[in-house]
């Protein structure tokens, strides 16, 4: 694969996983927040961010 449409397919593939994370969030009448911004940058990192990340947790205070 040539490095253009590598850019461009990522590109693409980003922007949509965007769009299911915003699309989600609306579905389910949730507050999207920073995950969009999160999974246009990151991509399936994000998704998974935005799926596993509990803001409620306790975890790593001291």
């Amino acid at each position: 694969m040539d490095p253009q449409a590598f850019v461009v397919a990522t590109l693409v593939a980003h922007i949509g996983l965007a769009m299911f994370v915003t699309g989600h969030a609306r579905l389910n009448e949730t507050e999207a927040g920073k995950w969009p911004f999160v999974t246009l940058a990151f991509g399936l990192a994000g998704v998974a961010a935005y799926f596993f990340y509990d803001e409620s947790s306790d975890a790593g205070e001291i």
